[in-house]
C-alpha cells in the first residue's frame, strides 16, 4: 500500500473514533442514564470531527475522516438491520454484517464528500467556516434523506429532543436543527483553533449564553389550538413474535387475540398495528372480516386496523383500513389508507438487486405504493392521520397532507409499525425518538400502535403521556387531545418538501465560499 493510502486509512481510522461518539448517542443506555446525554454525546462528537478537520491539510484526508465518521455513526445507529438479516432472513451472519456495514458506508460518502469540500473551501475564519461547515452538513443529510428513496434513520437532530435545541423543529425540522447544533459546535472549537481575538470569544460566549437565558425565560412558542374534545383512545400490541406472524400454524391464535381486543376495546379509536391481520381479507376463515367490521359500522367507535390489501390483478398494498358508522358507504364499507413510503428490499425490490432478495427467507413482494397527499380519517370530530411503520421518518412528506386540499388538515397523527423485525429494543427506542419529533414538527399528537413497542400517546408537545411496556401483549388506554393551526415548518415542508431548507443552505455556501480566504 502506498503511504498516501496508509495515511488516508489513518484519517479514516480517526474519524471513525468520533464517530463511535455520535453512535452512542442513538442508544437507549444513554438516553436513559440521562436526558441530557444524547446531545453531550453528539456534541463531544462533532467536536472531535471538527478538531480532525481542521487537522486535515488536503481536502481527501477530510473524506477520509467524514467517511470514517458517518460509516461507525450508522453502524451504531442502524445495526439492528443485521437482526433482519441474519434472524429472520436466514443470511449467513458474515453476510448479513457485511450488508449492513456497505449500506452504511455507502450512505456515508455524502458526509465524506461535504468533509471534503469544507477542506476545499475553508476560509480560516472561524464565524465563516462554522457556517460553511453546518450548510454542508445539512446537505449532506438532505442527499442521505432524498437519494434513492432516502434512508435517514438517525440523523443528528433526534439527538437533540430533549434540549433547548428542540424548539426549532416547528420552525426548520429535524435537518434545520441539526444543522444549527453542527454550526454552533464548529463555532466554539474552531474560535479556540484559530486563536481568534477577544471580541470573537466574548461574543460568541454571551451568544451562548443569551441563547441558553431566553431558553429558560421564555416559553416555548405555539402555532396551534386546541380541537375539539378529547379522543379516548384504546392501542393494540400484540406482541406477536415475528417468527410466528407469517406461519400458518401460529396466525389463527394471533388473530383471535387482535379480534377480539378490537371488538371488546372501549374508546371512541380502537387502533392495531401494522399487518395485524396478516392476510388479504379474500384469504380470512369466510365471514370472519365482515363480522370484524360490523361492529363499528354500527355504533360510535371507530378503527384502524392494519392488513394488506389487493389483488393479483391490481397490485397489493400495505393498507390501514379504518370503519366507523361513517364509512359505511364508501368501497368495501372502509376508509382506506395504503402505505406511501415503501422500505426497499421489505416493500420493493430495486432494480438489480432481485439475487439479494432471493437468498433471504423473508415474505418480501413488491407492494403498490399509496399516495403521497392522502386524506386523513374523521373520528368524533378529530382527522386523524395513518402512516406506516417508518414512514413518520419523512416528515417533509407528512407535511404535504397539512397542506393539501383533500380532507382538513391532520389533527391527530396515528403511527401504526411492527418492529418485530429488529430486536427488542434500539430500533424501537429510535422509532419512538422518531415519533416524538414528527409531533415537534407539527405540534400534533402522535399515538402509536405497534406489534412490540412503543405503543404510546405523544402530545403535540412531543411529550410521552401515556406508555405501554414494551415486548408485553396488551392494550393502552388513554385519552389524546388534538390541535389545529400550522407551523412554520409544516406551511413551507407541505408545498415544497426539504428545498427551502436545501435552498437556503445552498445560498449560504455560495456567500461564504465567494469571501476570500485569510
Amino acid at each position: 500500500m502506498t503511504r498516501r493510502g496508509v495515511s488516508g486509512l489513518r484519517w479514516l481510522a480517526v474519524g471513525a473514533l468520533a464517530g463511535v461518539l455520535q453512535a452512542l448517542a442513538f442508544y437507549p443506555a444513554v438516553a436513559h442514564l440521562t436526558p441530557a446525554g444524547p446531545v453531550a454525546m453528539s456534541v463531544l462528537a462533532l467536536a472531535a470531527l471538527v478538531l480532525v478537520l481542521h487537522r486535515a491539510e488536503r481536502p481527501m484526508q477530510g473524506a477520509w475522516a467524514g467517511w470514517g465518521f458517518g460509516t461507525v455513526w450508522l453502524v451504531g445507529g442502524t445495526g439492528w438491520m443485521f437482526v433482519s438479516l441474519h434472524r429472520y432472513g436466514g443470511l449467513p451472519s458474515w453476510l448479513a454484517g457485511g450488508a449492513v456495514l456497505l449500506l452504511c458506508a455507502a450512505l456515508s460518502l455524502y458526509l465524506a464528500l461535504a468533509c471534503a469540500a469544507w477542506g476545499r473551501w475553508r476560509r480560516r475564519r472561524w464565524a465563516a467556516d462554522a457556517l460553511l461547515l453546518g450548510g454542508l452538513w445539512l446537505l449532506a443529510e438532505a442527499a442521505r434523506a432524498l437519494i434513492f428513496t432516502g434512508f435517514p434513520w438517525a440523523a443528528s437532530g433526534y439527538a437533540l429532543l430533549d434540549s433547548p435545541f428542540a424548539r426549532l423543529a416547528p420552525w426548520v425540522g429535524v435537518y434545520g436543527m441539526g444543522q444549527v447544533l453542527v454550526t454552533l459546535v464548529a463555532a466554539l472549537v474552531l474560535v479556540v483553533v484559530l486563536r481568534a481575538g477577544g471580541k470573537a470569544r466574548i461574543a460568541l460566549v454571551g451568544g451562548v449564553a443569551a441563547l441558553g437565558i431566553a431558553h429558560a425565560v421564555l416559553p416555548s412558542l405555539s402555532f396551534v389550538q386546541i380541537h375539539g374534545r378529547p379522543l379516548s383512545v384504546a392501542l393494540l400490541q400484540g406482541n406477536v413474535p415475528q417468527s410466528e406472524k407469517f406461519e400458518p400454524q401460529h396466525q389463527g391464535e394471533a388473530l383471535i387475540w387482535h379480534a377480539t381486543q378490537l371488538v371488546s376495546a372501549k374508546g371512541d379509536l380502537i387502533v392495531a398495528p401494522e399487518t395485524a391481520i396478516p392476510l388479504l381479507p379474500s384469504d380470512l376463515p369466510e365471514g370472519f372480516w365482515a363480522a370484524l367490521l360490523k361492529p363499528f359500522q354500527k355504533s360510535d367507535r371507530a378503527a384502524l386496523i392494519g392488513v394488506p390489501l389487493g389483488s393479483f390483478e391490481h397490485g397489493y398494498t400495505n393498507s390501514v383500513v379504518g370503519v366507523s358508522r361513517g364509512t359505511v358507504g364508501l368501497e368495501g364499507g372502509v376508509f382506506r389508507y395504503n402505505k406511501h413510503h415503501l422500505v426497499p428490499f421489505g416493500e420493493f425490490i430495486p432494480w438489480g438487486f432481485r439475487w439479494f432478495v432471493d437468498m433471504m427467507n423473508m415474505p418480501l413482494g413488491d407492494f403498490t405504493q399509496g399516495p403521497r397527499n392522502a386524506p386523513s380519517f374523521e373520528v368524533a370530530g378529530q382527522w386523524v392521520a395513518p402512516n406506516i411503520c417508518y414512514e413518520d421518518l419523512f416528515g417533509e412528506e407528512l407535511a404535504a397532507r397539512f397542506t393539501g386540499a383533500l380532507t382538513p388538515a391532520p389533527t391527530i397523527l396515528a403511527n401504526v409499525s411492527n418492529l418485530a423485525w429488529f430486536g427488542e429494543e434500539v430500533a424501537i427506542h429510535q422509532h419512538l425518538q422518531i415519533a416524538r419529533l414528527r409531533s415537534l414538527e407539527f405540534q400534533r399528537p402522535t399515538i402509536r400502535s405497534t406489534n412490540t413497542g412503543a405503543t404510546v400517546v405523544i402530545d403535540h408537545r412531543g411529550v410521552v403521556t401515556d406508555l405501554l411496556a414494551t415486548n408485553t401483549q396488551g392494550v393502552l388506554y388513554a385519552q389524546v387531545q388534538g390541535t389545529t393551526g400550522l407551523t412554520p415548518f409544516a406551511r413551507w415542508a407541505g408545498p415544497w418538501g426539504l428545498w427551502p431548507l436545501i435552498g437556503l443552505a445552498v445560498v449560504l455556501i455560495v456567500a461564504v465560499t465567494r469571501r476570500p480566504a485569510s
